[in-house]
């Protein structure tokens, strides 16, 4: 086990979430994430965590693998041409993980994703919660445009999960 990682997950309070995204900036990613869906035929989701429970920590679940359970928990995958994304969020270890269905995944390289968590961590580092999960989710909003162009059925909720 990794100690020093596990004090950081047992030192983030669920309270977090909320105070670094208030209702007026859930609100604001729920809207960029419904009026980027009018681009592209793709689902987005977005999901922020404070941090692992005792039991996955000491499992030593990683951030990739709670994104895949995340992933399938919240159906991401449960689209009619294999286009949803997941944007997961983990803040005890200021993470962002994106995870790709097939469709869109055969499609956009891992390169391209891992950019896009770069820039929302960045964004992240410096306080700007709200501009990082914008900015990100407009990334992802470009990716599905170029490769699902038009507007499909929504399928998933826009609302942002906090897990």
């Amino acid at each position: 086990m990794n100690w020093k990682r596990s004090i950081r997950h047992l030192l983030m309070p669920p309270w977090r979430v909320r105070q670094l995204f208030p209702k007026s900036v859930m609100r604001a990613i729920e809207d960029t994430i419904r009026k980027g869906e009018t681009t592209h035929s793709g689902q987005v989701c977005f999901a922020v965590e404070a941090a692992l429970d005792t039991r996955r920590l000491l499992r030593g679940v990683s951030a990739h693998e709670r994104t895949i359970e995340v992933f399938s928990r919240l159906r991401v995958w449960d689209t009619e041409n294999n286009n949803g994304v997941l944007i997961y969020l983990l803040l005890a270890e200021h993470n962002v993980e994106i995870l790709a269905d097939r469709g869109i995944h055969a499609k956009v390289s891992k390169q391209a994703w891992e950019k896009i968590c770069r820039e929302m961590e960045t964004h992240f580092r410096s306080g700007h919660f709200e501009e990082g999960a914008l900015t990100g989710i407009q990334r992802v909003t470009e990716l599905l445009a170029r490769h699902y162009p038009g507007s499909g059925p929504n399928t998933l909720s826009d609302r942002p999960v906090v897990l």
